[in-house]
């Protein structure tokens, strides 16, 4: 691989602080362990080849972006080994959403072009809502997307299929695993 590949990269984490107290929350967990791995792989990348990497998180009623607050307020028995690996590091950047898309009313668009980033790697949980809104606004806004089919889980399989099948047909995002 060429090593400028990744010029212009930033990496998109989405909603992955999670505490999955919700309906479908335990099959949202069951499939976000599956990714993990990759999730890890992708995290490790970026840090390779020093890429920013972004967490765009939901606000859980707190209104902060402080991390610590996040993530306490998340962590349970049932998902503290997920958030234990993939939290963010004190390098990364984090900011809290109010709904779906990780660009609606947040500073994510900013950031971007002042980190003069083209190309954004997107990840996360849930693949068939807020990542597929994300692919939209990025989509919007130019942006080149690589959406790995292997960094996405969603409460439904078919739903996550379905969301992938857009990205790239609709969105032109390349959905190839990493």
């Amino acid at each position: 691989m060429l090593e400028n590949q990744y010029a212009g990269t930033a990496i998109i984490f989405i909603d992955l602080i999670n505490d999955f107290q919700f309906d479908g929350g335990d099959k949202l967990r069951s499939h976000t362990e599956e990714i993990l791995p990759n999730l890890l792989k992708l995290r490790h990348i970026a840090e390779t080849h020093q890429l920013p990497i972004i967490y765009v998180n939901d606000h859980y009623h707190l209104w902060t972006s402080d991390i610590p607050s996040i993530v306490q307020h998340c962590t349970n028995e049932k998902n503290h080994h997920i958030i234990k690996q993939i939290k963010p590091s004190a390098n990364d950047y984090f900011f809290i959403k109010p709904q779906h898309s990780a660009f609606f009313q947040t500073p994510l668009k900013a950031l971007l072009d002042e980190l003069r980033i083209t190309k954004i790697i997107l990840a996360g949980i849930a693949g068939d809502i807020c990542v597929l809104f994300t692919a939209k606004d990025a989509y919007m806004y130019n942006f080149t997307m690589h959406i790995p089919k292997n960094c996405m889980a969603s409460e439904e399989k078919d739903g996550n299929d379905y969301a992938l099948y857009l990205m790239k047909s609709v969105m032109k995002a390349d959905i190839a695993p990493i």
